[in-house]
């Protein structure tokens, strides 16, 4: 029945569903999951990896992480060609505003412009949706640090903590359970870490196969991005308390 109205983005099923974005979301299914958390000190976001051959030369790239500009970086799930155009439009966006204003774009206003291209690329005929969601982390003097999370249908919302990817029901569940809006900037690695290693299929965890990093403020009340090195997320591994799977 789908194959009567999946032929185009801008053909609705008798159910009012748009079953060109449903895959969209589907294919954010075979990328890894990532994790936003918002502390009182700042966010953490954490990624597992899909691609860790031994032969891949990694150093000084990322593949789940992007810094957009000083105040913003995100973490995504889906196809890494997509997120890249997009990344690179986010970029842009912020850089154009800055040139006009004299400051830095707002976090919600910058999400809010890319899902306004990611809404557009379903709603006219020749395009296909970007299929991959973002999990944008930011601070402004607004509303402080800010958690967003968006999906190819161009949807968005904040969050205090939140995931995406193919064990976003499992972890979100554990989120709910273990969320504190007290929780310090380690503690909310220290759970990201766990929220992962629950929703990854495996049963040994290795730095190599996750990615973390976390935006906060230091002893200057400057912004500071981190990307945590191999070595530093095996620490972080080493230890935390993970409970085996029973």
């Amino acid at each position: 029945m789908a194959r009567r109205y999946d032929t185009r983005t801008t053909i609705f099923s008798p159910q009012g569903r748009l079953y060109q974005v449903e895959y969209a979301i589907k294919a954010i299914q075979n990328a890894g999951t990532a994790v936003g958390i918002l502390t009182k000190e700042g966010i953490v976001l954490a990624a597992a990896k899909m691609v860790t051959s031994k032969l891949l030369e990694q150093k000084g790239t990322s593949e789940k992480m992007y810094i957009i500009d000083d105040h913003l970086c995100s973490a995504v799930a889906g196809i890494t060609a997509d997120a890249n155009i997009l990344v690179d439009y986010a970029r842009r966006n912020a850089l154009q505003y800055k040139f006009r204003y004299g400051e830095p774009i707002p976090v919600e206003s910058l999400i809010q412009n890319i899902c306004d291209l990611k809404q557009s690329y379903t709603q006219f005929g020749g395009l296909r949706p970007y299929g991959v969601s973002f999990l944008l982390a930011g601070f402004d003097k607004h509303y402080g640090f800010q958690l967003y999370k968006s999906d190819p249908s161009g949807n968005f919302g904040g969050w205090k903590a939140t995931s995406i990817g193919p064990g976003e029901q499992q972890a979100d569940s554990l989120l709910k359970n273990e969320y504190d809006e007290d929780i310090s900037l380690e503690n909310g690695l220290q759970l990201a870490l766990k929220v992962l290693s629950k929703s990854m299929d495996t049963t040994q965890i290795e730095a190599d196969k996750l990615e973390f990093s976390t935006i906060s403020l230091n002893d200057r009340e400057q912004l500071e991005y981190h990307l945590l090195t191999e070595n530093e997320i095996a620490d972080l591994v080493a230890s935390a308390d993970l409970e085996p799977e029973s």
